[in-house]
């Protein structure tokens, strides 16, 4: 590991999680343990893997191991559920540092590393290695990246600087809500952010203005549902600029500047206007979800997996991989001196260099790579 790189080899178990509940009045009236549990915790486990967790000793109430799951709960007895440590799945777990100051540092981040904890991945994510590197006082992520999004993510050094930049990045997409997205993304917000991918498809025009609202539908395996394109969503802005038209392999590899920041915004988006990402397992043309019934799965009926919570559902999930969305260019004001810019640079894969493409194509003696 250099200077200008973090991280430490992730242990091959998590330390499990911690759940704490004080029982209230309104939930004691002839509430048992186990319907405390699934009623407020459906999303987690079906009821018999809720009894199961009773009855292997992973609750507490008021201090003492509780595992009759018929027992009666009362106004303010405490409760701990014990989630037992798991393995996560493989990760990476170097960062480079792109740049830093006295208030930032802007963090490469690789693929298949999520920012923050959530659903499987509790301790394998970005802000577990800023606690274990900088300790107690340590950088806190101010912005999104999808998990198989790389790039650059940039981490808030001081309580200031967080302050700053969340405004920052709220702004710009408050503007979006607004209708104030007269002006070319950039020159409205304080922060520019200019993203690489590779779409499906020839998008044959050279820039492609996207204003189709983002919203949530009901999904199997997302509690709190998926970000799809929809007319009653949120507004949301991308310019898609086209770098490269590869008709052999019927791609385009694109630039992407946003100036709303919704959750799978580019995802969705190139989705929209029939160019998904390249090898995108979740999200198809129209910006929706590849064909998946959530009336047909039922949370009740499905087999439980065994530390009694749902099994991974069998269709793709938002966090799932295998697209390249690269966040390339940020630019920012300096936080000391407004009138100064910061900007900063991720190193792209070599699958979104403008060249890389064409001189795959010459090597194979292929003469069909087309710039237009």
């Amino acid at each position: 590991m250099s200077p200008q790189q973090i991280g430490l080899p992730w242990p091959e178990l998590n330390d499990g999680l911690t759940y704490k509940d004080v029982v209230s009045s309104s939930d004691s009236e002839l509430t048992t343990v186990s319907d405390f549990y699934y009623t407020k915790y459906k999303g987690s486990a079906p009821l018999l893997g809720w009894i199961q967790r009773i009855q292997n000793g992973q609750i507490q109430v008021d201090g003492e191991v509780e595992k009759d799951p018929n027992t009666l709960l009362r106004s303010g007895s405490k409760l701990v559920y014990h989630r037992l440590p798991w393995k996560e799945p493989d990760t990476p777990h170097l960062l480079d540092i792109l740049y830093q100051d006295h208030d930032l540092i802007a963090l490469n981040k690789p693929s298949g590393l999520q920012v923050l904890p959530g659903g499987l991945f509790q301790q394998r994510t970005v802000l577990t290695q800023l606690q274990w590197c900088f300790g107690e006082s340590h950088p806190v992520p101010v912005h999104r990246l999808g998990r198989g999004t790389s790039g650059i993510l940039l981490c808030a050094k001081t309580k200031l600087a967080k302050t700053k930049l969340s405004a920052y990045f709220a702004e710009g997409t408050s503007l979006v809500g607004s209708g104030n997205m007269g002006q070319e993304c950039g020159t409205v917000r304080k922060i520019s952010k200019i993203y690489r991918t590779l779409a499906s498809g020839i998008v044959e025009e050279d820039e492609v203005v996207i204003k189709q609202p983002i919203g949530v539908a009901r999904y199997p395996g997302v509690a709190k549902g998926l970000y799809v394109a929809s007319s009653e969503g949120k507004p949301s802005f991308s310019k898609v600029i086209v770098l490269e038209r590869d008709r052999q392999r019927d791609c385009t590899l694109v630039k992407v500047e946003i100036q709303s920041g919704r959750p799978h915004q580019i995802r969705i988006h190139l989705a929209f206007i029939g160019h998904p990402l390249v090898g995108d397992p979740l999200y198809v043309a129209g910006g929706q979800p590849k064909s998946v019934d959530p009336d047909l799965v039922d949370a009740t009926t499905t087999p439980f997996a065994q530390d009694g919570g749902y099994r991974r559902p069998n269709q793709a999930v938002p966090g799932d991989c295998g697209y390249h969305l690269h966040a390339h260019e940020v630019e920012i004001p300096n936080l000391l001196d407004t009138h100064k810019v910061v900007k900063v640079v991720a190193p792209l894969p070599p699958i979104l260099q403008t060249s890389y493409l064409a001189e795959e194509e010459e090597e194979k003696g292929l003469s069909s790579f087309k710039l237009s």
